[in-house]
């Protein structure tokens, strides 16, 4: 297959279907909470953080190899992706996992993530240029409310370590950061580069504390092997190629809002697979976070489609 020119332009999720995107999104990332649990019962943190990687990176070599997408042009180019791959890839994943590995719940870190577009509002405006209106406050308010409600309802708030809820606010802070720094000093790469540079700096860092602090234990059980191949297909290289394309066609405060969606979705993925109980109130509160989402940012994606 002949390389890609250089300067074609990125072009991300077709018009037509992109309004369909952010739901697409929300239920692929959802399902990682579970798997990543599910996987973590069979390796080490850093351990299982290596080997997806290293798939990953393995997967988009051959698909780079294939294609010949181009790569960043400019020393800047580069630094970007590995800073973005750093925060998110690397900050936010590592420290989820250990947050499990300590004992936070997912319903306990599903409530603190989903603090992420309260903060994202705060810093939009002078960190991306952004204006987050009263409409969009009120949305992301509402959206908090249904979240919590949601969470509150379908688990069991245990005691969690100091350690934990503090790994807990460290993740929340690093995809923060890697949305906001995407959208603002991000060059839009064609999504095979960006996703290649950002898992390798993943690999990067995770395989080195790996061998030094882990024992490398690895059980490739059903169980294990469904869970990565969900992480890696489903959780790394379509719902972070969807959420990059989001934040490069919309406005981060709105691409952000999603997020509250993702506890509520998360808990309904937990009933239909695992038979967790969703009580009554679970389902009120589903449905006031899918309010707040149409009230923050419903209208952007019918408005994306058009351009």
């Amino acid at each position: 297959m002949k390389p890609i020119p250089a300067s074609t332009s990125v072009e991300y999720p077709d018009s037509a279907w992109f309004p369909l995107v952010p739901w697409i999104f929300v239920v692929l990332w959802s399902g990682g909470f579970a798997c990543a649990k599910i996987g973590l019962l069979y390796a080490e943190p850093l351990t299982f953080l290596a080997l997806r990687y290293l798939i990953l990176v393995g997967i988009l070599g051959l698909a780079f190899l294939v294609m010949r997408p181009p790569m960043p042009t400019t020393r800047r180019a580069w630094i970007d992706q590995i800073i973005v791959g750093f925060l998110i890839q690397g900050l936010y994943f590592i420290l989820t996992y250990f947050a499990f590995i300590q004992g936070v719940s997912a319903g306990t870190f599903g409530v603190i993530v989903s603090l992420q577009p309260i903060i994202v509002g705060c810093f939009a405006a002078r960190a991306v240029s952004e204006n987050v209106s009263s409409r969009q406050w009120i949305g992301l308010l509402i959206g908090l409310a249904g979240a919590i409600l949601t969470i509150s309802a379908s688990s069991t708030f245990e005691h969690n370590s100091i350690l934990g809820l503090i790994l807990s606010v460290g993740a929340l802070f690093g995809m923060t950061a890697g949305t906001l720094y995407e959208k603002r000093y991000g060059v839009p790469q064609h999504p095979i580069t960006a996703n290649f540079i950002q898992y390798a700096v993943g690999f990067g860092l995770c395989a080195p504390c790996a061998f030094a602090f882990e024992t490398l234990r690895v059980e490739f059980t059903t169980p294990f092997i469904a869970a990565m191949a969900y992480l890696v297909i489903a959780n790394s290289i379509i719902s972070i190629t969807l959420l990059l394309a989001m934040i490069r066609k919309g406005e981060v405060a709105r691409v952000s809002s999603l997020f509250f969606l993702v506890p509520p979705t998360a808990a309904l993925g937990a009933w239909i697979l695992m038979g967790e109980k969703m009580p009554n109130l679970a389902w009120v509160g589903m449905a006031i976070a899918g309010i707040g989402v149409a009230m923050a940012g419903g209208a952007s994606w019918r408005g994306q489609a058009k351009r």
